[in-house]
């Protein structure tokens, strides 16, 4: 999700840096960002001009000392993103956005990890980031007039959708989507029915695109289980643990598309890393 969001921001002429602890990461993110690239010209979503030169790869937080805008696109962990927003809140200046790409952690908790709540906001970026029109924007009540407003100007300038919603754990996507992956889950275990057929009646009957357990490879198994984790302690909801055969495809490496397995198979997994491309970038 880092390098997408990052693809974004420079196809729409901003320059970028992506900090990331991991050294893997970093090496192997300007790759990820020339597919994403080829990928966006060759589909026609939009003429990105020389997006790669815009971009720098960084482990140092400092480069971000004077970023007016930042997107948090770490992995959905709570102890991680915490240490990130006190990290900017000594880092970047007294007007910086703190934008969250978080699917699930409302944006208040986040807030509170700062000293200034009101510049802090929601930016819930589908994946994949360059070919999704639609932003889901959560704020919480200390989130600023202001910091909406230039949220919603930079999602305009990046050409994206802004869906404003009201804080709460997952929002309304996530808050939804995690518990529909769940019962979809559930449903198979039990022996109703196939991953395949599952999805299907969800595209046959109701219109959807893929199904929700396709949706869920696509995602990532193991930021589905993070993400149900985050719900589950924020709700205290236990529809949100997830099922064992969600949990056992995780244990094995089995998490979707970027693996190649997990509720389906694929023919051409995009990595062998079992974690989201960019999973700790700091745009």
């Amino acid at each position: 999700m880092g390098a997408g969001v990052a693809q974004c921001f420079a196809a729409a002429g901003h320059p970028v840096v992506v900090v990331d602890p991991d050294a893997a990461a970093r090496a192997s993110g300007p790759e990820r960002l020339r597919t994403g690239i080829r990928a966006a010209r060759l589909l026609r979503r939009q003429d990105p001009g020389p997006a790669e030169e815009r971009v720098s790869w960084t482990a140092d937080m400092t480069a971000l000392s004077d970023a007016l805008f930042v997107v948090d696109c770490a992995p959905e962990r709570l102890p991680v993103k915490a240490e990130i927003f006190r990290a900017l809140d000594r880092v970047c200046p007294a007007e910086a956005v703190f934008a969250s790409c978080t699917s699930a952690i409302p944006v208040a908790h986040l807030g509170s990890c700062t000293d200034r709540p009101a510049n802090v906001i929601g930016t819930h970026f589908m994946n994949p980031a360059p070919l999704k029109d639609t932003v889901e924007v959560a704020t919480a009540t200390s989130t600023g007039a202001d910091t909406i407003r230039r949220t919603l100007d930079v999602l305009a300038g990046l050409g994206k959708k802004a869906i404003v919603v009201g804080d709460g754990p997952g929002f309304v996507s996530n808050r939804v989507l995690m518990l529909t992956v769940n019962e979809a889950a559930a449903v198979v275990e039990a022996g109703t029915a196939d991953a395949d057929t599952v999805d299907r009646v969800f595209k046959d009957c109701f219109g959807h695109a893929t199904g929700p357990l396709r949706t869920a490879d696509l995602i990532g198994l193991d930021t589905v289980v993070d993400t149900l984790a985050v719900l589950r302690e924020f709700t205290g909801d236990d529809r949100f643990r997830p099922t064992p055969l969600l949990s056992k495809l995780v244990a094995d490496g089995s998490v979707g598309r970027k693996t190649g397995r997990g509720f389906h198979s694929y023919p051409s997994p995009k990595s062998t890393d079992p974690r989201p491309a960019g999973a700790d970038s700091h745009v």
